[in-house]
């Protein structure tokens, strides 16, 4: 699947950790040590997946003509953290709400052993996905200070009204908190739905310079109960891809795909920046 992403003319892929935990993995009868080596292993998969795709590119095996001619490196592996809703894999991921008993304090252990894991895997950088509150971002920020992360990261959002977070937490008062960390290097959105994304970029641009992150997904909703993806409003690839150029104008940067999106969509993204910039 890495390779897939890579020659569909990703920059960045990201490793198969969001939902991998060590809480997690002890529920289904792991041992912690059997849990930690499946952490550090989802990233070591990415990196022979890069090594792989550029030992072809040497050797002249992809047919570049028919793709965006590019500049492809370097390529990076971001080592995937989801958030403590996506291990109660009730859905909660996508309301921040994890009642009064979760603290900052819950937080921070719940997270702290695999961070360590994951920035001494071989990743590029570490990649806090689909945060749904303050709460969640500020102990990110907290770990990382506190465990001494040498390797950068990018905080990403996710939204359903445009305006703020899906706990409700405004997108603003968040990105401050990415801001606010020296470690943090990107700041955006990930999981929303692609008709909110312009909005979003222009509030985070309003409170940090950093570059601006997004990766939609296909615009579709998921059930947290039924634990399935229900179509909505979901977009076609041709017309998440028409997005791009607003995205960047409004001063996006980086540019992806989450839920329900494919290399296809990668693919896309690659050849209308490469149009626009031609």
């Amino acid at each position: 699947v890495h390779l897939d992403y890579l020659e569909a003319g990703a920059n960045v892929i990201i490793s198969a950790s969001y939902q991998a935990t060590i809480q997690g993995f002890e529920a289904k009868g792991l041992s912690i040590e059997e849990a930690e080596t499946l952490i550090k292993r989802s990233v070591e998969i990415a990196c022979e997946a890069r090594e792989i795709y550029l030992q072809r590119c040497a050797k002249g095996y992809w047919d570049f003509l028919d793709s965006p001619k590019i500049d492809r490196h370097p390529v990076l592996v971001a080592a995937s953290v989801g958030s403590y809703g996506a291990y109660l894999a009730d859905g909660s991921e996508y309301s921040g709400n994890y009642g009064a008993s979760v603290t900052l304090e819950t937080l921070k252990e719940f997270h702290r052993r695999r961070l360590q894991i994951l920035a001494n895997s071989g990743a590029d950088l570490i990649a806090f996905e689909t945060i749904p509150n303050k709460l969640e971002a500020q102990a990110y920020v907290e770990l990382l200070k506190e465990e001494n992360i040498d390797i950068p990261a990018w905080f990403s959002f996710s939204s359903t009204d445009g305006t703020n977070v899906v706990s409700g937490d405004p997108i603003t008062e968040c990105a401050k908190i990415a801001d606010s960390c020296s470690q943090v290097v990107a700041v955006g959105i990930n999981c929303t739905p692609p008709r909110l994304i312009h909005g979003l970029i222009l509030s985070i641009r309003k409170v940090t310079n950093k570059p601006v992150i997004i990766y939609p997904n296909s615009g579709e909703t998921y059930n947290g109960e039924t634990k399935q993806w229900e179509k909505t409003r979901g977009e076609t690839e041709e017309d998440f891809v028409s997005y791009v150029g607003k995205w960047r104008d409004a001063g996006a940067c980086l540019f992806g795909g989450c839920c329900r999106t494919t290399p296809n969509t990668i693919r896309a993204i690659s050849r209308a920046l490469f149009d626009k910039s031609s």
